[in-house]
Protein backbone atom coordinates (compact mmCIF):
# COMPACT_ATOMS: atom_id res chain seq x y z
CA UNK A 1 0.00 0.00 0.00
CA UNK A 2 1.57 3.27 -1.02
CA UNK A 3 1.65 6.12 1.63
CA UNK A 4 0.92 8.35 -1.23
CA UNK A 5 -1.93 11.00 -0.67
CA UNK A 6 -5.33 10.14 -2.56
CA UNK A 7 -6.57 13.20 -4.11
CA UNK A 8 -10.46 14.71 -4.27
CA UNK A 9 -11.42 15.63 -8.19
CA UNK A 10 -14.12 17.11 -9.32
CA UNK A 11 -15.25 17.11 -12.69
CA UNK A 12 -18.15 20.36 -13.58
CA UNK A 13 -20.22 20.44 -16.96
CA UNK A 14 -23.64 21.97 -16.58
CA UNK A 15 -26.00 19.13 -17.07
CA UNK A 16 -23.51 16.25 -15.57
CA UNK A 17 -25.01 13.71 -17.39
CA UNK A 18 -22.37 13.01 -20.11
CA UNK A 19 -18.74 14.15 -19.95
CA UNK A 20 -18.50 14.88 -16.64
CA UNK A 21 -19.85 11.42 -15.81
CA UNK A 22 -17.15 9.97 -17.89
CA UNK A 23 -14.80 11.66 -16.98
CA UNK A 24 -15.17 10.65 -13.21
CA UNK A 25 -15.59 7.21 -14.20
CA UNK A 26 -12.22 6.86 -15.78
CA UNK A 27 -10.43 8.65 -13.33
CA UNK A 28 -11.80 6.35 -11.12
CA UNK A 29 -9.89 3.39 -13.04
CA UNK A 30 -7.24 5.28 -13.94
CA UNK A 31 -6.48 6.67 -11.00
CA UNK A 32 -7.00 3.79 -8.76
CA UNK A 33 -5.43 4.47 -4.96
CA UNK A 34 -4.10 8.18 -5.92
CA UNK A 35 -7.67 10.08 -6.94
CA UNK A 36 -10.87 9.96 -5.77
CA UNK A 37 -13.22 10.90 -8.79
CA UNK A 38 -16.70 12.91 -8.22
CA UNK A 39 -19.13 14.77 -10.96
CA UNK A 40 -21.54 17.63 -10.82
CA UNK A 41 -23.45 20.43 -13.10
CA UNK A 42 -24.32 23.65 -12.36
CA UNK A 43 -27.79 22.59 -13.92
CA UNK A 44 -27.82 18.71 -13.68
CA UNK A 45 -30.15 17.04 -16.16
CA UNK A 46 -31.83 14.67 -13.50
CA UNK A 47 -30.33 11.59 -15.37
CA UNK A 48 -27.41 10.66 -16.79
CA UNK A 49 -27.20 10.03 -20.94
CA UNK A 50 -27.79 6.59 -21.77
CA UNK A 51 -24.90 7.42 -24.61
CA UNK A 52 -22.55 8.15 -21.99
CA UNK A 53 -22.90 4.77 -19.86
CA UNK A 54 -22.59 2.58 -23.55
CA UNK A 55 -19.64 4.11 -24.24
CA UNK A 56 -17.91 3.60 -20.84
CA UNK A 57 -19.18 0.01 -20.99
CA UNK A 58 -17.82 -0.77 -24.43
CA UNK A 59 -14.34 0.86 -23.30
CA UNK A 60 -14.61 -1.53 -19.82
CA UNK A 61 -15.46 1.33 -17.47
CA UNK A 62 -18.03 1.18 -14.18
CA UNK A 63 -21.34 2.10 -15.38
CA UNK A 64 -23.28 2.12 -12.35
CA UNK A 65 -24.09 4.18 -9.26
CA UNK A 66 -23.46 7.61 -11.12
CA UNK A 67 -26.45 10.64 -10.91
CA UNK A 68 -26.66 13.87 -12.22
CA UNK A 69 -26.04 15.91 -9.22
CA UNK A 70 -25.62 19.89 -8.46
CA UNK A 71 -22.10 21.31 -7.56
CA UNK A 72 -24.00 22.92 -4.36
CA UNK A 73 -23.47 19.33 -3.26
CA UNK A 74 -19.94 19.64 -2.91
CA UNK A 75 -19.92 23.35 -1.42
CA UNK A 76 -21.81 22.59 1.36
CA UNK A 77 -20.19 22.25 4.83
CA UNK A 78 -19.68 18.12 5.05
CA UNK A 79 -18.80 17.92 1.92
CA UNK A 80 -15.29 16.19 0.59
CA UNK A 81 -12.93 18.92 0.17
CA UNK A 82 -11.27 18.95 -3.77
CA UNK A 83 -7.57 18.94 -4.46
CA UNK A 84 -8.59 19.78 -8.19
CA UNK A 85 -11.37 20.72 -9.88
CA UNK A 86 -11.98 20.58 -13.60
CA UNK A 87 -14.49 21.81 -16.31
CA UNK A 88 -15.08 19.68 -19.22
CA UNK A 89 -17.99 21.74 -20.89
CA UNK A 90 -17.65 25.76 -21.85
CA UNK A 91 -20.87 26.63 -20.46
CA UNK A 92 -19.34 25.46 -17.13
CA UNK A 93 -16.53 26.92 -17.40
CA UNK A 94 -18.06 30.60 -17.96
CA UNK A 95 -20.37 30.48 -14.88
CA UNK A 96 -20.21 31.95 -11.65
CA UNK A 97 -18.82 28.55 -9.51
CA UNK A 98 -19.84 28.47 -5.92
CA UNK A 99 -16.42 28.80 -3.46
CA UNK A 100 -14.91 26.04 -3.01
CA UNK A 101 -13.39 25.47 0.44
CA UNK A 102 -9.55 24.86 0.61
CA UNK A 103 -9.00 26.67 -2.94
CA UNK A 104 -8.23 23.49 -4.77
CA UNK A 105 -6.35 23.92 -8.11
CA UNK A 106 -8.51 24.29 -11.29
CA UNK A 107 -8.28 24.12 -14.88
CA UNK A 108 -10.69 24.12 -18.14
CA UNK A 109 -10.52 20.99 -19.77
CA UNK A 110 -13.48 21.89 -22.43
CA UNK A 111 -14.43 19.38 -24.58
CA UNK A 112 -17.26 19.41 -27.21
CA UNK A 113 -20.71 18.18 -25.98
CA UNK A 114 -20.93 14.55 -27.47
CA UNK A 115 -24.51 15.01 -26.41
CA UNK A 116 -25.61 17.77 -28.86
CA UNK A 117 -24.91 15.65 -31.60
CA UNK A 118 -27.86 15.02 -33.85
CA UNK A 119 -28.00 12.31 -36.19
CA UNK A 120 -28.10 8.40 -36.81
CA UNK A 121 -27.16 6.22 -33.68
CA UNK A 122 -22.95 5.71 -35.40
CA UNK A 123 -22.73 9.52 -35.28
CA UNK A 124 -23.65 9.61 -31.90
CA UNK A 125 -21.57 6.61 -30.65
CA UNK A 126 -18.84 8.34 -32.67
CA UNK A 127 -18.95 11.53 -30.58
CA UNK A 128 -19.14 9.52 -27.33
CA UNK A 129 -16.37 7.27 -28.56
CA UNK A 130 -14.08 10.33 -29.35
CA UNK A 131 -15.26 12.59 -26.30
CA UNK A 132 -14.00 9.47 -23.85
CA UNK A 133 -11.26 9.05 -26.24
CA UNK A 134 -9.81 13.07 -25.44
CA UNK A 135 -10.89 12.45 -21.63
CA UNK A 136 -8.80 9.90 -21.26
CA UNK A 137 -5.76 11.25 -23.15
CA UNK A 138 -6.26 14.15 -20.52
CA UNK A 139 -6.79 11.74 -17.30
CA UNK A 140 -3.84 9.72 -18.25
CA UNK A 141 -1.41 12.88 -18.47
CA UNK A 142 -3.01 14.02 -15.03
CA UNK A 143 -2.67 11.01 -13.35
CA UNK A 144 1.40 10.99 -14.61
CA UNK A 145 1.87 14.65 -13.09
CA UNK A 146 4.15 13.69 -9.85
CA UNK A 147 1.98 16.10 -8.49
CA UNK A 148 3.44 15.80 -4.13
CA UNK A 149 6.91 16.97 -5.65
CA UNK A 150 5.73 19.74 -8.12
CA UNK A 151 5.27 23.27 -6.87
CA UNK A 152 2.04 24.86 -7.17
CA UNK A 153 2.63 26.98 -10.33
CA UNK A 154 4.09 24.39 -12.00
CA UNK A 155 1.62 22.02 -11.33
CA UNK A 156 -1.05 24.78 -12.70
CA UNK A 157 0.94 25.34 -15.66
CA UNK A 158 0.69 22.09 -16.31
CA UNK A 159 -2.94 21.42 -15.46
CA UNK A 160 -3.72 24.09 -18.19
CA UNK A 161 -1.48 22.48 -21.09
CA UNK A 162 -3.37 19.21 -20.36
CA UNK A 163 -6.78 21.24 -21.29
CA UNK A 164 -5.52 21.89 -24.66
CA UNK A 165 -4.15 18.69 -25.70
CA UNK A 166 -6.18 17.73 -28.57
CA UNK A 167 -9.49 17.32 -28.63
CA UNK A 168 -10.25 20.87 -26.86
CA UNK A 169 -13.28 22.53 -27.71
CA UNK A 170 -11.82 26.02 -28.23
CA UNK A 171 -8.72 27.97 -27.46
CA UNK A 172 -7.20 28.41 -24.09
CA UNK A 173 -8.09 31.41 -23.06
CA UNK A 174 -6.60 32.46 -19.26
CA UNK A 175 -9.13 32.64 -16.73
Amino acid sequence: MSNERVYNVLFLCTGNSARSIMAEAILEAEGRGRFRAFSAGSQPKGEVNPWALKTLEALGYRTTGFSSKSWDAFAAPGAPQMDFIFTVCDDAAGEACPVWIGHPATAHWGIEDPAAVEGSDVEKGRAFTLAAKYLKNRISAFAALPIASIDKLALETKLHEIGRLEGFSRPFEAR
